[in-house]
């Protein structure tokens, strides 16, 4: 079942830049759009599983010590 939804005008024109074709649906852009933010949010979370890991490994440095290292 298709619906139909109110968008402010300024929310189309946005929707408009992102068209890679004048003939993609705004339906097909916002999919897009959500599938790139749950892409995005689940690479994120794999990243700060990834970095809890090296900070319980001790494999960070705090940054004061870096600037020591090098002379800073």
């Amino acid at each position: 079942m298709d619906t139909t939804i109110q968008i402010s005008k300024k929310l189309q024109e946005e929707l408009q830049k992102r068209k890679i074709t004048d003939k993609e649906s705004y339906e097909e852009v916002i999919w897009d759009l959500l599938e790139d933010a749950m892409e995005i949010s689940e690479q994120t979370k794999k990243e700060i599983e990834e970095a809890r890991l090296e900070v319980k490994k001790g494999l960070v440095k705090p940054l004061s010590q870096i600037k020591t290292e090098l002379k800073l």
